[in-house]
């Protein structure tokens, strides 16, 4: 016999043996839906929580005079940065002391957690005390007393001998302390002395430090007398030596490693945080520099460097004189950068022309040479014993002699950026990043909760790459991984106070 509902002629199920299965896994699906919304209730309680554990250890176990290196062992008895380090050595390049800096202040305009904005200040205060006497920062502070005498450190006595004074441009060292400290001392509300003095100084040797056709050095110690660089036009020499010449390439005019781009973006950044046109004006000089560093058609791309006679020039022994497909393509998001930051679009002209004669000079495989000879176009390699060829079947392996393609990303931003109206780039460069909450979000945020350790630290595979093939060199400390467990947690928790 059938049991039915009042009101219809379907049959329902009767509560006893098989039939009590579709009731159960409904039920089943209610208690685990009940489940999951209070672990979601959970959940930013939780997210807090590692994010306090986690800069805990960070700031006060990690750190070592208020600095970072990039890699540690998991026990944190070993540490590396450009090679092995001692822990009274710390790093300016990323992902040192700046980069980590910079994801707590991240983290603190997301969450106002109080413990943030501390760590970035000790974090701060560390490279005042690495600030050279030309004005910025080289690659890493020494704080043994043996060492850092050997430095011309600004909070130190002048030194009584000749001390390394070289501020340096190259990969983002100098630029990302510039661009650490200025938001630090935004968000001290410029009332800390020592942080707002050192940023100033470093930003106005960064104005003295600029070539009057808006070129910067990869290195200086001193500042270029305006009389003795005349502004030219990039052009090809009549010749060059086939053979590394020797010499100090790094008082050149430089774009190696995006040198000058990453110059670009931290003045724009200083002047926002500082109300200083002087900062922004010398930021679209910079782009003029870019305008007339420019090969002549048919390579209309540009070197790594130039000698002061508007020549590309001869680096480190691996990098001759040549176009670089790799910075030229930053060079590519920096004039669209300069593009919407102006509304000019003498800064849009030279993308089109760039890109297209990249396309027609691709690889077989798609990739980009690192470098193409001037005038016949030709890649140009080396061989393993630093001897130039066209032959790339022996090349070093330290260096990316084949570098990504990233054309195709590159004219979709050019279409996007040159269809936009004056009204539009006002708005674009007023966006700020405001995190959403999604699935994938939470999914991150969940994972990061479950690696964090119960000292408060995110320990991974990975491998110290100076201290040999020991067991304790393959579960390691990074603080790349670090600065993106963090964003991961504090956008997250930003999305959820909103």
């Amino acid at each position: 016999m059938q049991d039915y509902h009042p009101g219809t002629r379907r049959p329902r199920h009767r509560i006893t043996g098989k039939r009590r299965l579709p009731f159960g896994r409904s039920l089943a699906a209610l208690l685990m839906a009940a489940s999951l919304a209070a672990a979601d209730d959970a959940l930013p309680e939780q997210a807090a929580k590692t994010l306090r554990r986690a800069v805990d250890f960070y700031s006060q176990h990690v750190a070592s005079h208020g600095g970072y290196v990039y890699r540690y062992s998991a026990d944190l008895a070993k540490r590396e940065g450009e090679g092995k380090t001692g822990p009274d050595t710390v790093w300016v390049q990323p992902p040192g002391t700046p980069s980590v800096g910079m994801a707590y202040l991240d983290a603190y305009e997301h969450t106002a957690e109080p413990c943030l904005l501390a760590a970035a200040k000790v974090a701060g205060e560390c490279l005042v005390q690495g600030q050279l006497r030309s004005g910025a920062w080289t690659a890493h502070i020494d704080f043994a007393p043996e060492l850092r005498k050997k430095s011309a450190y600004r909070v130190d006595p002048p030194p009584k001998k000749r001390a390394f004074n070289w501020s340096t441009f190259d990969d983002d060292k100098s630029q990302s302390a510039i661009r650490f400290l200025s938001r630090l001392d935004r968000a001290l509300d410029f009332k800390d002395p020592r942080i707002h003095e050192a940023i100033t100084f470093s930003l106005e040797a960064v104005l003295k430090a600029q070539f009057p056709n808006g070129a910067w050095p990869q290195a200086f110690q001193e500042f270029p007398d305006p009389g003795k660089y005349p502004v030219l036009r990039a052009s090809h020499p009549e010749s060059w030596p086939r053979k590394h010449p020797g010499g100090d390439y790094w008082v050149y005019y430089t774009f190696n490693d995006n040198a000058i781009g990453d110059t670009i973006d931290s003045l724009l950044l200083a002047a926002e945080v500082y109300r200083e046109p002087r900062y922004r004006e010398a930021a679209l000089r910079a782009g003029e520099f870019i305008l007339l560093a420019r090969m002549p058609e048919p390579q209309p791309a540009w070197a790594q460097q130039y000698d002061f006679e508007m020549h590309p020039v001869w680096a480190r022994k691996f990098e001759p004189p040549a176009i670089s497909g790799s910075e030229s393509q930053g060079i590519l998001r920096s004039l669209m950068r300069l593009y919407i930051e102006t509304g000019d679009r003498k800064f849009l002209e030279p993308v089109p022309p760039a890109i297209a004669y990249f396309r027609r000079s691709a690889l077989t495989d798609g990739r980009l040479a690192r470098f193409y000879e001037l005038r016949t176009n030709k890649p140009l390699y080396f061989t393993r014993q630093y001897e130039l060829t066209y032959d790339d079947s022996d090349m070093p392996t330290h260096y990316g002699f084949k570098i990504e393609n990233d054309l195709d990303r590159l004219a979709q931003q050019y279409e996007r950026v040159a269809q936009l109206t004056g009204e539009q780039l006002a708005a674009v460069r007023h966006t700020k990043d405001r995190p959403t909450i999604t699935s994938t979000l939470e999914a991150q945020v969940r994972g990061t909760i479950t690696a964090l350790d119960e000292r408060g630290a995110w320990v991974e595979e990975g491998r110290l790459r100076y201290h040999g093939d020991a067991d304790d060199t393959r579960r390691i400390i990074d603080s790349a991984a670090f600065i993106k467990n963090l964003g991961i947690v504090s956008r997250y928790l930003g999305a959820h106070k909103r």
